[in-house]
């Protein structure tokens, strides 16, 4: 699939790539190690236009409310009483395009749950979001709707994406995310980087 050329309001947004998924943690994502090239590329092609979005983990299943209170009290060995320092920094191989003002933090799924998120989008006229990360089932397809019911344009980096459960992946990649194919495009991280350079007019 050829990606029209995307115009100079747009934004990539890296979701959740963090220590606590991709260290040896009950949520794990091995898949990591196998996207971060691709999501380097992205954030080299976009390096004034990256965000990252970074799922927090509250101090105790005590200290959550509604639902979130079970789910926490199932994975109580990720809250902040459990887990060690650090782990929820954006992972080393990124780390270098993190700099104080392009990281954000949020406590649901969807990086819209962050109200400085949704003002930034606001404040800066973006209208096309580039989303990379994980997971593509759960954080990023989450992101993904949001930003769809919100009338943006979506773009889905079908390479620099991924998941701990593969057939969820898969069933989001194939099934899921193509539904919306007029709000949605599914293309590979190369096909984002040619329509950015055709849209600033780079050749």
């Amino acid at each position: 699939m050829t990606l029209a050329p995307l115009p100079a309001n747009t934004l990539h947004v890296v979701i959740d790539v963090q220590r606590i998924f991709a260290e040896e943690t009950a949520w794990y994502t091995p898949v990591i190690d196998e996207i971060v090239p691709n999501i380097i590329s992205l954030c080299e092609a976009f390096p004034n236009k990256t965000l990252f979005a970074k799922f927090m983990l509250p101090q105790s299943a005590e200290s959550t409310s509604g639902r979130w209170k079970h789910y926490y009290k199932r994975w109580s060995m990720m809250t902040l009483d459990a887990m060690p320092a650090g782990m929820q920094d954006v992972i080393d191989p990124l780390r270098p395009f993190v700099n104080g003002g392009n990281e954000f933090e949020k406590f649901t799924y969807s990086a819209f749950g962050s109200a400085w998120f949704a003002a930034y989008l606001k404040e800066q006229a973006i209208d096309t979001i580039v989303f990379s990360g994980v997971e593509t089932d759960v954080c990023v397809y989450a992101s993904v709707l949001d930003a769809v019911d919100a009338g943006y344009r979506v773009v889905i980096a079908a390479d620099a994406v991924g998941s701990s459960d593969t057939a969820a992946h898969d069933a989001t990649m194939t099934h899921l995310a193509p539904r919306l194919s007029d709000q949605v495009d599914i293309v590979s991280t190369a096909s984002i980087v040619n329509a950015w350079a055709e849209g600033q007019g780079e050749h």
